[in-house]
């Protein structure tokens, strides 16, 4: 499989090592200074860019009849567009704010235990998550997730980084950067008798990848709008 690498910094390069040992070629590395992408010699674009560039990089491959997949996160006040975008297109898109294979089950084991505990109001939630200096946007992508998974399976109504907000019905999320940090997610429900946490850490940056070029490797030849549930085949 011939795969176009939009975004090649740190993420990109891993990428580009793990579908080679995978057995695939690169046909594209498209980096901040890449102005044209020629899509000709291209089965399946991998968008790990930018926020300023994403959208672009994710329309252009739909546009092309390229199925794209994107890891990008800080854009999704677009994401409606580009899945309009798509079916008129009929194209093929999916989106993660995690390809890890552990996210993607952390994520249902929070969604468990947040339907679990809804009715039990003494435990209170706070989500912390920590990255590396050079992520750009906070909170995460996968701490969003995290948190709107949790409003859609109990009594909270959304989520903020404001840690003085008085605002019950919020889930509080702490972002901190720290450097050569992958990625880790907490959340922690407290009462006053006792505690629960379940927790995420990333040793690196290779499950990322892998997740990412093991779902380009499914969404080829597919057509219509995924996420990792359909890559997994969770909850089928």
């Amino acid at each position: 499989m011939r795969i176009a690498l939009l975004g090649y910094g740190k993420m990109g390069k891993i990428i580009e090592r793990v579908a080679l040992e995978r057995g695939h070629s690169i046909s594209i590395k498209a980096d901040s200074k890449t102005t044209t992408l020629d899509f000709s010699k291209t089965d399946v674009a991998i968008d790990f860019s930018l926020p300023s560039t994403a959208v672009s990089n994710i329309t252009s491959s739909i546009n092309a009849n390229v199925p794209v997949i994107s890891g990008t996160t800080g854009w999704l006040d677009k994401y409606d567009d580009i899945v309009e975008h798509c079916n008129r297109k009929n194209g093929a898109f999916l989106y993660a704010s995690n390809f890890s294979l552990g996210v993607n089950i952390f994520f249902e084991v929070n969604r468990v235990l947040a339907s679990l505990i809804a009715n039990y109001p003494d435990y209170k939630l706070n989500i912390e998550e920590i990255h590396h200096t050079q992520k750009l946007d906070a909170p995460s992508g996968t701490a969003i997730s995290l948190a709107e998974d949790i409003i859609k399976n109990s009594n909270y109504k959304n989520w903020t980084l404001d840690e003085d907000e008085d605002d019950s019905d919020a889930i509080k999320i702490e972002a901190k950067r720290i450097v050569d940090v992958p990625g880790t997610h907490i959340i922690n429900y407290n009462s006053e008798v006792d505690a629960i946490e379940i927790k995420h850490t990333a040793h690196n940056r290779e499950g990322f990848a892998l997740g990412a070029v093991i779902a380009a490797e499914w969404i080829a030849n597919k057509k219509g709008v995924f996420n990792m549930k359909d890559v997994l085949k969770i909850n089928e």
